[in-house]
């Protein structure tokens, strides 16, 4: 728990990757569904785990249960109740509302029943809960535009993201849209920098308008891209484990997480996906201090930047 009675912020977590795995069997009960795989998320990950494009499939088998409105409200519900048990007194889920439609629900549907178990839960707990929309690579066009129309008018939405397969796969075909979500005061946060280098980090925040940048690591090799992050104050969501299980780093001792701080970018550390990664902010923090001794003063500096670089409101748009 956070020292002196302080709450923790995480900006970066994952809605399908932080199912508790008894909900997921309870789910599969409830629903007569038989899953192709192992309930233990976790399981599926480590130790075999060792690309971007292998985590994300380990995830599959919680979107086989939350295709309900009911699914998702519990699985929502219960990230509220995690983060508070962690400590975290402002917690911004994310999911992409498409990969939801399996059983022919609408996106206000699912949108909906993800809003309001966050509610419900911020409501029980007390923690201030936010929500982005992901749209994926590789782009489909009309899929961004759903998202991103979809965002612009629930008012629950505080934002929008782009996530999925990076290496090789280009964010452009996203600009149209995110330029139509910023001026809509939507705000951007967008996965780069992660399986792909420094041109994908560029292409966010250049033809997006990132404000912030989802994990943004391997951003370490591009000295001018790394004083546009510190001059800008752009954010990056890193998320130790994560960040090794998919092989974004080599190894945690490797992670250029004190590299990126010491640059003047601001960071700030998250947990990414709780289940598959089985981990707690409070976890993560441990192994930061373990692995590079860190103090009392190095956390708070980066929940110092997470806590500035939260999504508390829609930007104000000219009317």
């Amino acid at each position: 728990m956070p020292e002196h009675g302080r709450s923790a912020t995480e900006l970066h977590c994952h809605l399908d990757g932080s199912v508790r795995p008894q909900t997921i069997a309870e789910l599969a009960r409830q629903q007569g569904i038989e899953l192709a795989g192992p309930v233990d998320v976790i399981s599926r990950v480590r130790p075999s785990c060792t690309s971007l494009v292998e985590y994300i499939s380990a995830i599959d088998v919680a979107l086989d249960v939350l295709q309900t409105p009911d699914a998702l409200y519990r699985a929502a519900y219960e990230l509220v109740e995690d983060w508070h048990a962690d400590g975290v007194g402002h917690g911004e889920a994310r999911f992409a509302p498409n990969l939801h439609r399996r059983r022919g629900l609408d996106l206000p549907t699912i949108i909906d029943a993800v809003a309001s178990g966050l509610g419900d839960g911020a409501g029980v707990t007390g923690v201030a809960t936010r929500l982005i929309l992901c749209t994926l690579r590789p782009a489909d066009p009309e899929a961004t535009w759903s998202v991103v129309e979809a965002a612009a008018t629930h008012d629950a939405v505080i934002g929008v993201d782009v996530a999925g397969p990076e290496a090789g796969v280009s964010l452009l075909p996203h600009a149209p849209a995110f330029r139509a979500a910023r001026d809509a005061g939507l705000r951007i946060t967008v996965h780069a920098g992660e399986a792909d280098g420094p041109r994908s980090v560029w292409d966010a925040v250049d033809e997006l308008g990132a404000e912030r940048i989802g994990h943004g690591v391997r951003s370490v090799s591009d000295a001018r891209l790394l004083r546009r992050l510190a001059t800008d104050g752009i954010a990056l969501e890193v998320c130790p484990t994560s960040n090794v299980q998919t092989n974004a780093v080599p190894s945690i001792t490797e992670h250029p997480i004190d590299r990126l701080r010491e640059a003047g970018v601001p960071v700030t550390v998250s947990c990414d996906a709780r289940t598959a990664s089985d981990v707690t902010l409070a976890s993560e923090r441990a192994l930061l201090e373990r692995t590079f001794g860190w103090t009392r003063d190095d956390w708070g500096a980066v929940q110092a930047s997470a806590e500035r670089a939260a999504f508390a409101e829609r930007r104000v748009t000219a009317s």
